[in-house]
């Protein structure tokens, strides 16, 4: 039992010093084309040789069926009959964890692991072609090379389909301060826009970590200029883990060091939700770990963030 908190802490302290350091590292793997494409490390589990899928019947396009992995039963993905790169013989799996789901992802090969800089991660102005919503971003390697990374929430989306709208509960009274979020990913943004309209909030946001850095810093100069506090206009930050130019961990630094958000909750709405990245955005400085997508685990943090401001570091959920 020591060594194995050793190792988890060992863990934990290196992921926590690479997300200090506004970088990430990728998984390359290559489809039945000649693109590459990345995913995030933290999201990914294992990777080894395509054992036998059971076939299942009425499984949705692109669900190749399931396997049993110690014990557990996991769905597998052909990743590629959404990017249009269906992989016909695929010889290697990734397992993934995200969002509170493992599954398997086939592909064709794996390459290997790259560190790469968050401010080196760009949005891409114009893709074209089948399972362009499914890349969020795309980096280039120092060979050249460009990397798309996936939205990889959005293909378990498109895999099973969308799960079905939940009632969220109106605030009492109009506390008149807004939510501003930051989420790269679209899906992402239109679930949390779901949340935030049930409450019935006012809210802004940015589609990247740097985009979100320049609006807040805006807002907090033109509340400055106006000899208003933000806390009085603003009721909590939200952030993902992952954005392009601009992590969620640095993002929050980058607030908490500020004292004109002094009073302003930071949540950190992410898919990578072990113990190793919640330890990451705490000490990042968030007032509260919030696992996509449950909306109304998302709905009560804030909720909670914005009736009694005060209390912001006493809450954790997710």
């Amino acid at each position: 039992m020591r060594d194995e908190e050793n190792r988890l802490l060992s863990l934990v302290d290196g992921r926590t010093r690479l997300a200090s350091s506004n970088r990430m590292e990728l998984l390359l793997f290559r489809l039945s084309g000649p693109e590459t494409y990345g995913l995030n490390v933290f999201k990914v589990c294992e990777v080894c040789v395509t054992p036998p899928i059971t076939r299942a019947p009425h499984t949705p396009p692109g669900v190749e069926g399931m396997i049993s992995l110690r014990g557990n039963i996991i769905p597998i993905i052909n990743l590629g009959y959404f990017l249009d790169r269906p992989v016909t013989e695929p010889t290697k799996l990734v397992i993934t964890e995200f969002s509170g789901h493992i599954q398997g992802l086939v592909v064709q090969d794996v390459d290997r692991i790259v560190r790469v800089s968050w401010d080196q991660v760009k949005k891409p102005s114009t893709i074209f072609g089948n399972g362009a919503n499914l890349v969020t971003a795309v980096t280039e390697l120092p060979d050249g090379k460009l990397v798309s990374i996936l939205d990889v929430e959005q293909v378990l989306h498109d895999a099973i389909g969308e799960e079905p709208n939940v009632a969220i509960e109106a605030l009492t009274h109009d506390l008149g301060r807004e939510v501003f979020f930051a989420d790269d990913s679209p899906l992402a943004r239109k679930r949390i826009t779901q949340v935030l309209d049930g409450l019935g909030v006012t809210h802004n946001h940015a589609c990247d970590g740097r985009e979100a850095w320049d609006k807040l810093d805006a807002m907090a100069t033109e509340a400055a200029a106006g000899h208003v506090a933000l806390r009085e206009r603003m009721g909590a930050i939200l952030v993902d883990a992952e954005m392009p130019e601009l992590d969620g961990y640095m993002l929050t630094r980058h607030i908490k060091a500020d004292a004109r958000f002094a009073g302003i909750p930071v949540v950190m709405h992410s898919s990578l939700s072990s113990i190793a990245n919640r330890s990451m955005g705490e000490q990042a400085g968030v007032d509260a770990y919030v696992a996509k997508f449950d909306p109304i685990q998302l709905a009560s943090a804030l909720r909670g963030l914005l009736q009694a401001p005060h209390a912001a570091k006493e809450i954790r959920h997710g």
